[in-house]
Formats: structure tokens, C-alpha cells, sequence
């Protein structure tokens, strides 16, 4: 890959969970942008424990040689009134392009079982009628072109137990948004997750994707939560996911769609564990060396 165009960070995620606090709540913001630093990623998305005023945290990062590269956005744009969601995703957008960030990340959060721990997020997983799918698609083009306003780009971040979480979703979604207003945030790990192959996933949207996420799967622990019909978070738990290299995902044939189709932006391993059993710095040099040599950056 092009190291010029292919940037590479690391989610705070592995160091502190913010869906469930206790993963991590012994890691500080300090530690978890040092060791990102030392394990060699130029970036990071946002995490609970950084501090939200640009002023602060910017020269925290700095210092460091990281960059804000996204942040993740939930939108009720199938449920809430647009004007109630623009105006929250006005503020995040000030926060980013005073953080030099290019990508805001957006997930629909209507109905999503996501962070629900009585629900399977397999048979309670979000599902749009009609009308929740044709607010959500306009409302995101109307995000997306306030964003370009901004000089920033949307990335709509699919994700496990919300409407917009399987190909045949994302197929609809992508064909009902406008192309210059609305990209995808791949992410390899919820594709395969949902039981979709996500080389061939990324084959399919490779044109439409603005940003890219990083994680694996172990099928055997997939196996018990399938099994178990676990809500997601106990998945998350029980270390479903792993960093690239660690796991099942053909991640070398990933890499090749990426380069031969040119792709400009970030990388960002994103692969929520619990800490305590997978050291957050040990697995960022695990992911940090596997893809120099196979990513080439």
C-alpha cells in the first residue's frame, strides 16, 4: 500500500469499552494515546475518557504524533425529528474540524440491540419498514452534505443489531444515498459477524468506502455465542473479536482490494476486548507488525 495515501490508527476501545465501562476502567486516556504512539499508529478515533475540549486534547495528541482520524456519531434519524439529530451532529462536526479530522462516522441507532444485554442481537436485531428506511437514507444525504460543507466526510458505520447491518441492507442503504454525500465505513468484523464474507463485502462497496475499520473473529468463541444466542455486548465479553492476524478474517485479501482499487484514507484497528485478558498495548504491536507485513504500511 501507498504509505502516503494509507494512514493507520488504533480505536481506544481495546483500553477503555464505552458501552461497558468496567472493560478497562483501570486504563487511563494518558496510557491508552501513549501506548498507541509507542506501538507505532499515527491516529486514533475517540474514546470516553479523552477530554472533549479540543484545546486540551490536541496538544495531548500532538505531542504524540496522533490524529483524531473519526468519531462515531449515533443518529435516530428513523425515529427523531432531523432537526433534533442535525443540530447534535453539528456540534460533533465543530469538534472534529477543530481536531483536523476528515471522517465522521454515523450509526443508526434506532431500535439498536446493540448495547441491550437481555436481547440476542441475532433474532433482536433492528428492522426498518419502509418509512423508518426512506428517513433514515434522506436524512443521511441531508448529514452528509452538511458535512461536505464542512469539509468532512460521512462514513455510515453498519453495525451488529441496528437496521443498516447485513449486505442485503447495505446494498438497499447504498442504493438509496447519494454517492457524493454518504460513503461507507467498512468494517470487516460486523460483516462477518452477520455471517457475511467480508472480503467479498468489500469487493462489492469498494467504491463507496470513505473509511476503513480493522478487526477479527474468532470462530470459536463465535460459536458458543451463536450457539448461546448471546446479546452482543456478552459477545464483545467473552472475546468474539480480536486485532487483525489473531482470528479467521482473510485479512491479506483485503489489503489487495484496498491497494488495487487505490484506496486513500485510514485504517483503524478497531477490535473491543477486555483488557484484562488481551493487554491492549501487546495487541497493538500484534496488529501494528502483522500489517506491516502484509499491508505494507
Amino acid at each position: 500500500m501507498d504509505k502516503s495515501k494509507v494512514k493507520l490508527a488504533m480505536a481506544p476501545i481495546g483500553w477503555t469499552n464505552d458501552d461497558m465501562p468496567d472493560l478497562g476502567a483501570e486504563n487511563s486516556f494518558q496510557q491508552c494515546v501513549s501506548e498507541m504512539a509507542l506501538a507505532g499508529y499515527s491516529g486514533s478515533e475517540v474514546g470516553n475518557k479523552y477530554p472533549s475540549d479540543p484545546e486540551v486534547l490536541k496538544p495531548m495528541l500532538d505531542i504524540r504524533g496522533l490524529q483524531i482520524c473519526n468519531q462515531w456519531f449515533s443518529s435516530f434519524l428513523a425515529s427523531k425529528p432531523f432537526a433534533e439529530v442535525e443540530k447534535d451532529f453539528r456540534a460533533q462536526l465543530g469538534f472534529l474540524k477543530a481536531m483536523g479530522s476528515d471522517v465522521i462516522g454515523p450509526s443508526e441507532q434506532t431500535r439498536s440491540c446493540q448495547g441491550d444485554l437481555k436481547t440476542s442481537v441475532f433474532s433482536g436485531k433492528a428492522v426498518f419498514n419502509k418509512d423508518e428506511f426512506n428517513s433514515l437514507c434522506d436524512g443521511m444525504n441531508k448529514l452528509g452534505d452538511i458535512a461536505n460543507g464542512e469539509g468532512l466526510k460521512l462514513a455510515f458505520h453498519h453495525h451488529m443489531g441496528t437496521g443498516v447491518q447485513t449486505m442485503e441492507e447495505t446494498d438497499r442503504f447504498l442504493n438509496d444515498t447519494d454517492p457524493g454525500k454518504v460513503h461507507l465505513l467498512y468494517d470487516s468484523g460486523h460483516f462477518a459477524f452477520s455471517q457475511e464474507d467480508p472480503v467479498a463485502a468489500l469487493q462489492k462497496y469498494i467504491s463507496r468506502v470513505g473509511h476503513v475499520h480493522l478487526k477479527d473473529l474468532r470462530t470459536d468463541v463465535y460459536a458458543t455465542v451463536k450457539a448461546q444466542d448471546m446479546p452482543f455486548l456478552d459477545a464483545v465479553r467473552a472475546g468474539v473479536f480480536t486485532v487483525p492476524g489473531d482470528g479467521s478474517i482473510d485479512f491479506p485479501s483485503i489489503f489487495k482490494i484496498l491497494e488495487d482499487n487505490k484506496y486513500s484514507g485510514w485504517m483503524v484497528v478497531e477490535a473491543e476486548q477486555d483488557p484484562a485478558k488481551a493487554n491492549p498495548f501487546e495487541y497493538a504491536l500484534k496488529a501494528r507488525n502483522y500489517i506491516k507485513e502484509n499491508a505494507g504500511i
